[in-house]
């Protein structure tokens, strides 16, 4: 019996890392001007919903575009031995990393939140390295450090506002959720396609959220109706399109090449923010998203060394 055309294989082939053609560089690009964008749109939406309700808002949007898409491009779930691991990485990731950053971002200006996040890159190579997944040189190492000195002037970049402090940590956690997800989804992605893994993995992540629901019932009706696009927006395309798109770039030339990417995230996160919302970044906050910057660079660059084959 010919399979049919559209169906996924259980295991994923290699991707050719680091050959970027035409598509793959758009589909990596536009993932990260939408994600920038979603900084702004978060923070605008908080002014109308409470976090919790908010991100379940959003991801009902994104659910259900991506449920209808599996349904029309026939992307079946993964396999039933996988989905424990997958939802439970999609906990962390999906659920842990949406939730803390929107109560994070309550206090946490747009583009102060979008430096903190730029450290997932770091936090990953890190968490690679506890599980041999890679090593890091002695400039990686430095690199490590200086970033940490980095987050730590945002962090204290508002003197005595308590308020801003802790939810600095609370994004500082939910980047540390981003890098947890983007490891534990190393091995799941070898036995099943990026694209597969994305669509439900981020609706196994939206489930938890329906706690949310009967606060979000109550919010709903109050909320006008600008709210209510921004909400359809940061669902549809920082979540859901932008999801598919950086799936796509992964499968296409890996996901070392399209994480270095990320670096234009707080640039871009930082004009939109003002251009939104007419946020600017306080001195020390520019100091330290530079100084932290500046870090993750060089581990990503030099700092990295493949890890020992095993024999």
């Amino acid at each position: 019996m010919r399979p049919t055309r559209h169906a996924v294989p259980r295991t994923a082939p290699p991707a050719t890392v680091g050959r970027w053609d035409t598509w793959s560089l758009a589909a990596a690009l536009i993932t990260i001007l939408f994600w920038a964008s979603a900084f702004a749109g978060v923070r605008a939406s908080l002014t109308e919903f409470g976090p919790g309700p908010l991100a379940l808002y959003r991801f009902t949007f994104a659910s259900l575009a991506l449920g209808l898409y599996a349904l029309v491009a026939r992307i079946p779930p993964p396999p039933l031995r996988l989905l424990l691991p997958v939802t439970g990485v999609s906990l962390i990731g999906i659920t842990g990393y949406h939730l803390l950053l929107n109560y994070g971002q309550v206090s946490v200006p747009a583009g102060t939140a979008s430096l903190i996040i730029a450290t997932v890159p770091i936090m990953t190579a890190l968490l690679s390295l506890g599980l041999g997944q890679e090593r890091l040189s002695p400039l990686g190492w430095l690199g490590s450090l200086i970033s940490l000195g980095g987050v730590m002037l945002i962090v204290l970049g508002r003197g005595q506002d308590m308020n801003f402090t802790a939810g600095a940590l609370l994004v500082l956690a939910s980047a540390l959720a981003s890098a947890l997800y983007f490891v534990l989804q190393r091995p799941l992605l070898a036995q099943v396609r990026p694209l597969q893994f994305t669509v439900w993995s981020l609706i196994a992540g939206t489930l938890p959220m329906l706690i949310f629901a009967p606060e979000l019932l109550r919010e709903l009706p109050t909320a006008p109706w600008q709210a209510h696009l921004t909400v359809l927006y940061i669902g549809l395309f920082p979540a859901a399109l932008a999801y598919l798109t950086w799936s796509y770039a992964i499968s296409r030339v890996g996901a070392a090449a399209c994480t270095n990417l990320m670096y234009l995230t707080p640039v871009l996160a930082s004009v939109i923010a003002y251009l939104w919302l007419g946020e600017l970044p306080t001195r020390l906050t520019l100091v330290g998203g530079a100084i932290a910057l500046g870090g993750v660079v060089l581990v990503n660059t030099l700092g990295r060394r493949p890890a020992p084959k095993q024999p």
